[in-house]
């Protein structure tokens, strides 16, 4: 089993595991029926601040990395995370979905790179 990311935009979309969605905020255009989540786990992704500070511009990406993976160690949502992923991955893939255009340089990669360390 294995850990994935995808944009939540994506058609046809990917049911093939559990699907998280990573996000503070709700993706425009998204119905919650559409969305086909498992759980949404808002409160890991980055704060406003972080959020509106990197404005997905590539060139403060390694700062943003940075940053958010030191809001991570602080985030009392991140154990909960670690836990279902870790249980999820003993019988099917887990999904981080995410809704930024950008599929490189985003919150979702970085999560699935903490989380691959910590659990693989």
């Amino acid at each position: 089993m294995q850990i994935k990311i995808e944009r939540i935009y994506t058609k046809p979309i990917d049911t093939d595991g559990y699907r998280i969605l990573v996000d503070r905020l709700w993706p425009r255009g998204i119905s919650k029926a559409n969305a086909q989540l498992d759980l949404w786990l808002k409160e890991v992704g980055p704060s406003t601040e972080l959020r509106k500070w990197f404005n997905h511009d590539t060139e403060k990406y390694p700062e943003f990395k940075q940053r958010y993976i030191a809001e991570l160690q602080q985030n009392d949502s991140y154990p909960q995370l670690e836990q279902t992923v870790a249980k999820q991955l003993k019988t099917t893939n887990v999904i981080l979905l995410f809704g930024a255009k950008d599929t490189e340089h985003n919150q979702a990669v970085v999560l699935k790179e903490c989380l691959e360390g910590q659990i693989g």
